[in-house]
């Protein structure tokens, strides 16, 4: 069996020694090399934010190791517990079938292994958790002129207080939300609602497009806004990681008339803290062996 990695080639699943339940991160995989690098460093900085806690980075497709494999060596080493944080922003298909499917895998036969899988980093229910919004806001304001940041112009403290602060307002006069993409229509919904609050927070009209599977493309939704008659519309990025499909929106976007695009959510704070939430909150999942 090939050893998992964590971050570097050499990083090898250790024994339990009585600390905290080590952590599984699962990215969906690209064969772009940059979105494996941003999953690992992500994995690294929530390892920095809480020390003590092992966490690992693993991918549904195109990079190994895969959650199945990773949680067998760590049943194997001695670990009894895990915590599972799927790194998908809708709880679509990955999240209803493929995920299960591999913690049922792991668990099936070996040493017992409880796993405890979290809810998605996307809405879990009706409200977009104040840390996304940050995130996307970070990456936005890092699009801007002077290089302000959310993390400089209140972040997740002005998200937690209901809004920007005034400075702000009037960079843009309509955001688009650009989402991978899915046939799932919940799923879909689920990102409407972050592009609501994420309009609220910025008090323009902000629309969801998407890079595959469902309309309207980023270019569609940008050549509409101006039409309506705005003039600085900006793209936020609702992906976790750069790759492919990012690259086609900014393109597509930018000969639209975008005057920006932000890069992808990778390992901003905001994010960090998000996966932190997400562990410690109750199970949504627990399967054992």
């Amino acid at each position: 069996m090939r050893a998992a990695r964590l971050t570097s080639p050499g990083t090898t699943v250790t024994g339990a020694a009585g600390g905290a339940d080590p952590v599984v991160l699962v990215a969906h995989g690209s064969r772009d090399p940059r979105a494996a690098d941003a999953t690992r460093a992500l994995a690294r900085a929530v390892s920095a934010a809480r020390p003590g806690t092992p966490v690992w980075a693993s991918w549904l497709d195109h990079t190994e190791p895969g959650p199945t494999e990773l949680l067998r060596q760590l049943a194997v080493a001695g670990h009894r517990r895990a915590v599972l944080v799927p790194l998908l922003l809708t709880a679509a298909y990955h999240h209803r079938v493929d995920i299960p499917a591999a913690v049922a895998a792991a668990t099936r036969s070996g040493p017992p292994l409880a796993v405890r899988v979290t809810d998605v980093l996307g809405p879990a229910d009706d409200t977009p958790d104040p840390a996304l919004l940050a995130g996307l806001c970070r990456r936005l304001g890092e699009t801007w002129p002077d290089g302000s940041t959310a993390s400089r112009r209140g972040g997740l403290d002005a998200s937690r207080r209901g809004g920007l602060d005034a400075s702000r307002r009037g960079r843009f006069d309509a955001l688009v939300l650009a989402a991978a993409g899915t046939r799932d229509a919940r799923a879909r919904r689920s990102v409407g609602r972050v592009a609501d609050a994420l309009g609220v927070e910025f008090g323009v009209p902000c629309r969801v497009a998407y890079a595959s599977a469902a309309p309207p493309a980023a270019a569609v939704a940008v050549s509409r806004l101006r039409a309506s008659g705005a003039r600085r519309v900006a793209v936020s990025a609702y992906f976790l990681a750069p790759g492919l499909f990012h690259d086609a929106v900014a393109e597509a976007a930018g000969a639209a008339g975008a005057v920006a695009v932000a890069a992808p959510l990778t390992d901003a704070p905001e994010l960090v803290e998000l996966v932190l939430r997400r562990v410690d909150d109750r199970p949504v999942l627990a399967s054992t062996g």
